[in-house]
């Protein structure tokens, strides 16, 4: 029974005598509003016609009432007698039942019943659905468990009334199946047993079971009424279900429900939830009326699909009409301000909740607020805000923790964040829930934590706490972060264990997760047998082609995607662009380019600096700046993309000179940053500017060194030939020199033909990567170069007995639209005749224009006439070979290597470019060269 302590008012008296009459003369005209019932200001009945409110009250009723109420329940109703002393005692008990249930006192109350059981042999149906009630407000299990326990030791296990209630108990206190198993031992349902079933599934995120169910319904004959739908258009929404959602909307028409104030709002709720904005506004325009509820599900979905300024447009349009706004109201709009990044817009609506409408805010509330800077990357005044928040004695729960984590993770607050999340159990009492822990081991994830975050996630697995799908693909990402294969390969394994592999989100990140430890067949086998794969998919797969430098299978793959109707979105286009840079193949990069802008998305700051990084690696950097201009947006990374464009070609002043607009402008360079102006240094004999901006990092930018910076250092030294300096420099880095330092002072060592710290620095890199090939092919240049046979055959020995081998050379070519690989002595090409005969025809040309063949470049031990054919048949001259014959003349070529060119095929490039009168352009993995007219960018400072 309910209690309502505001019942005493006489005209409401007056009336409900009347009422009651009705009532008991025909129940069936009245509409049981329990399973609605949102406080204790809604009435249990309500007539069907004419909408008449009645509450069930224990002691408040007249007596009468109360009597006929309890004869009723227990299925023998006879009006014109009153019950026996036995039966009232047994009522004032469950007077004392329902007190103690309200208070939360449900041991008590349930000893009481078990008293009343044992002393009476009326058994008391009210006191049992007291309880019932008690256990579901408290999601007290075991309790309503031995309810159900006394229950069915009566004659009231077949009562429907009880049964229906039994069924609300356990899918309040989040039992689905023991919900289940008691509507399956009904020997009879109603629409109320039928609507409490289906509550259950769809509360419990089982949509698709909700609706099968009342699909069953339906079956049995069984007209559903208001009720059902709502709770039915409640799972369409939850599974975005619009055409099960549209088949509903029709039969509520067929019904005469439309009209119903709250079927009209669950409408428009499920047409939003679905995406269908425009269709979820024509129907709450066209509502006959609207409450607080319409106007808050209408907002919320504006705020879900991205549509801020619309819902912020439609909260005025609210106060406009004298409706005032609630708690909910707010977080829907507080929601959409954080979607939308409309932070300001955030702020003023948060502050007018108290001063303008009396509302004070609720934990949700503040959570809301909170979580508008945590998603616009403010976790500082995320932070004051949960402050000011315990100031005002609101208690944290794991919502707010959450946010607060979500806010400290975005903002690389990650040491507030561990202080906020230890504090929860300290400070707070709260124990962390996996979501909380969810939210702090992606903290660690997306700083770069990695670490950090597999041990919290041990942590988290000692304490007891199940991981479920978003823990997963945060601790998959700190795998892929650190390439952890093994504890990767662990994860997997756990995630078939808890059969979450066929989510589309985990599958997703466990392609990722194997694309980035480098297992790409791996990663492809998961991806093709994904049984759902969205774009988030295509996109994992995509990006591990083109991070693993293999862009023509990111290019086939991104083909593939289009021939099956799959949208691309910002992040696809930026992982395809990556994969046309990689490969220097600029017509395919147009063609993406004018895709983006049929799009829409060339305004978006990502995808606008791709296009800048992918122009500048094909070597149009005039392209490149005149985008970089134009955009309508510029953050650090547009002008990294810039820089490092001009330091691979070749371009170090104009690189200085964009680094000091950056500054001006107040842009704050970043580690990125310094590493492309370094390098644009040294590849620039630009000594004493690099010098400057090295010594600046920490003194003007409070940026700290790191390995790469040091190693850029290096080489700005060791290229220039500054040995003694280089190795100065070496000797005083406060960091441990790794294999990439000595590897560029082995590189420095073969430019400059430096055989004693060339044999110093090889020794150092073999000892930290012993199965690098790359320092055995530059020792053996240092040595051939010198004429030494005898180190050479050395340098070979010592490469067979650590079993290194050698990385073919390999160069790419685009040529109507299409990709061309070569390797070194490739024949496999279709029009390899036409290719080496071309060669042939250059080489005389070449001669004659004073060509001599870099014979050192050839480390194999034999004659010259075999060295010079093997010359020829380097992987960029059978590439340039191919251009020539294959596109028009004037045309500029570019090719694409995968190591470093070598400096016969340097020469070679510059001499050709002159008698073919074009320009060449040959990226290798450390810059681009522009050949024109025996001219090359690097000034053969390379």
């Amino acid at each position: 029974m309910h209690s309502r302590s505001h019942l005493g008012y006489a005209g409401r008296l007056l009336n409900m005598e009347q009422r009651w009459k009705e009532f008991f003369a025909d129940p069936s005209q009245w509409w049981d509003n329990r399973f609605t019932k949102k406080s204790s200001k809604h009435p249990d009945f309500k007539h069907k016609s004419t909408l008449e409110s009645l509450w069930v009250d224990g002691w408040l009723n007249p007596s009468w009432v109360n009597e006929r109420m309890v004869s009723m329940a227990l299925g023998h109703i006879q009006f014109g007698d009153g019950l026996n002393s036995r039966a009232r005692d047994c009522f004032c008990n469950g007077d004392k039942v329902s007190r103690l249930c309200q208070e939360g006192r449900l041991k008590e109350a349930l000893h009481m019943v078990e008293l009343m059981v044992q002393q009476t042999t009326t058994t008391p149906i009210g006191a049992y659905l007291c309880l019932l009630k008690g256990c579901s407000k408290r999601k007290a299990l075991a309790e309503g468990k031995q309810v159900h326990a006394l229950i069915a030791q009566s004659v009231l296990d077949s009562n429907i009334f009880l049964a229906n209630t039994l069924v609300h108990m356990y899918s309040k206190c989040g039992s689905v199946l023991d919900a289940h198993k008691v509507f399956s031992n009904m020997p009879q349902r109603n629409v109320y047993s039928w609507t409490a079933i289906i509550s259950a599934y769809a509360d419990s995120g089982q949509g698709e079971e909700a609706i099968n169910l009342f699909q069953q319904m339906q079956r049995t004959g069984l007209a559903p009424d208001k009720v059902v739908f709502v709770v039915v258009l409640k799972a369409c929404a939850s599974l975005t279900a619009l055409e099960q959602g549209k088949q509903l909307h029709s039969d509520i028409i067929k019904r005469g429900f439309q009209s119903d104030v709250i079927v009209g709002s669950s409408l428009v709720d499920m047409y939003a939830k679905c995406g269908c904005t425009d269709d979820a506004r024509e129907l709450f325009n066209n509502m006959s009326e609207r409450n607080v509820v319409s106007w808050n599900a209408m907002i919320a979905g504006y705020a879900q699909n991205g549509l801020g300024k619309e819902a912020l447009a439609l909260y005025e349009q609210m106060k406009q009409e004298g409706v005032q706004p609630n708690n909910v109201t707010f977080v829907c709009v507080l929601s959409a301000c954080a979607h939308s990044r409309l932070v300001d817009e955030g702020r003023c609506v948060f502050d007018s909740m108290r001063k303008y409408h009396g509302v004070t805010p609720d934990v949700v509330s503040w959570s809301a607020m909170i979580a508008v800077y945590a998603q616009n990357g403010l976790g500082k005044e995320a932070l004051a805000l949960y402050e000011q928040m315990k100031k005002e004695g609101v208690q944290p729960n794991n919502v707010i923790f959450t946010c607060v984590l979500s806010a400290c993770a975005h903002s690389r607050l990650v040491d507030e964040g561990r202080y906020v999340f230890d504090s929860m159990r300290k400070d707070h009492g709260v124990t962390p829930d996996v979501v909380s822990w969810s939210a702090m081991i992606a903290g660690y994830a997306q700083n770069g934590l990695g670490k950090e975050a597999l041990a919290l996630y041990e942590q988290m697995k000692q304490e007891g706490v199940q991981p479920n799908k978003v823990t997963f693909t945060c601790v998959l990402s700190a795998c892929a972060s650190l390439a952890a294969l093994e504890q990767g390969k662990q994860l997997h394994s756990d995630i078939i264990k808890r059969g979450f592999q066929s989510d589309v989100i985990v599958g997703s990140t466990l392609v990722d997760m194997y694309a980035k430890c480098g297992c790409t067949d791996d990663a492809r086998e998961l991806f093709n047998n994904m049984s759902e794969r969205d774009v988030v998919s295509w996109n994992a797969m995509i990006a591990g082609y083109a991070q693993n430098g293999l862009g023509k299978e990111a290019l086939a793959l991104y083909k593939q995607m289009k021939q099956e109707g799959v949208q691309p979105n910002k992040v696809t286009f930026t992982c395809v662009l990556s994969a046309c840079a990689s490969l220097a193949v600029l017509e395919q990069g147009k063609q993406l380019h004018s895709d983006i802008i049929k799009r829409g998305l060339q305004s978006d700051v990502i995808v606008g600096s791709t296009l800048v990084d992918m122009y500048a690696k094909c070597g149009c950097t005039e392209d490149s700046r005149e985008l970089f201009n134009n955009m309508s947006e510029r953050n650090v990374f547009s002008w990294n993309a810039m820089i490092v464009g001009y330091a691979q070609n070749g371009l170090g002043k104009e690189a200085l000179a964009l680094y000091e607009q950056m500054k001006q402008e107040g842009v704050q360079p970043d580690n990125v940053t310094f590493t492309c102006v370094l390098s644009a240094c040294a590849h620039s004999r630009l000594v004493d500017e690099g010098r400057y901006v090295f010594d600046s990092m920490c003194k003007d930018h409070d940026v700290t060194p790191t390995k790469e910076h040091y190693a850029c250092m290096v080489d700005l030294l060791a290229r220039a030939g500054c040995w003694a300096d280089a190795e100065l420099f070496i000797n005083k880095m406060p960091i441990q020199p790794d294999s990439v330092v000595w590897m560029t002072l082995l590189g420095a060592a073969r430019n400059h033909g430096h055989v004693e710290i060339g044999r110093r620095a090889f020794d150092l890199v073999v000892k930290l990567e012993p199965k690098n090939a790359a320092p055995y092919v530059l020792l053996s240049n240092i040595h051939a170069a010198a004429g030494r046979k005898d180190e050479l055959e050395k340098i070979r020995n010592e490469m067979k007995d650590a079993d290194v081998k050698k990385n073919p050379g390999c160069s790419w070519i685009e040529v109507d639209n299409q990709v061309h690989a070569f390797v070194v002595g490739d024949a496999t090409h279709p029009q390899s005749k036409e290719i080496l005969a071309e060669l042939d025809r250059l080489a005389g040309l070449m001669k004659e224009a004073g060509y001599i063949p870099g014979l050192s470049f050839v480390l194999d031990d034999v004659e010259d006439e075999e060295k010079e054919k093997a010359l020829c048949k380097h992987s960029e001259k059978l590439a340039i070979a191919f251009g020539l014959i294959s596109t028009p003349p004037g045309t500029t070529i570019r090719i694409k290597k995968n190591l470093r060119v070598c400096g016969d095929c340097h020469n070679a490039t510059k001499i050709i470019s002159k008698i073919v009168r074009r320009e060449i352009i040959v990226r290798d993995a450390d810059r681009s060269h522009h050949s024109k007219d025996d001219f090359c960018s690097c000034r053969d400072y390379w």
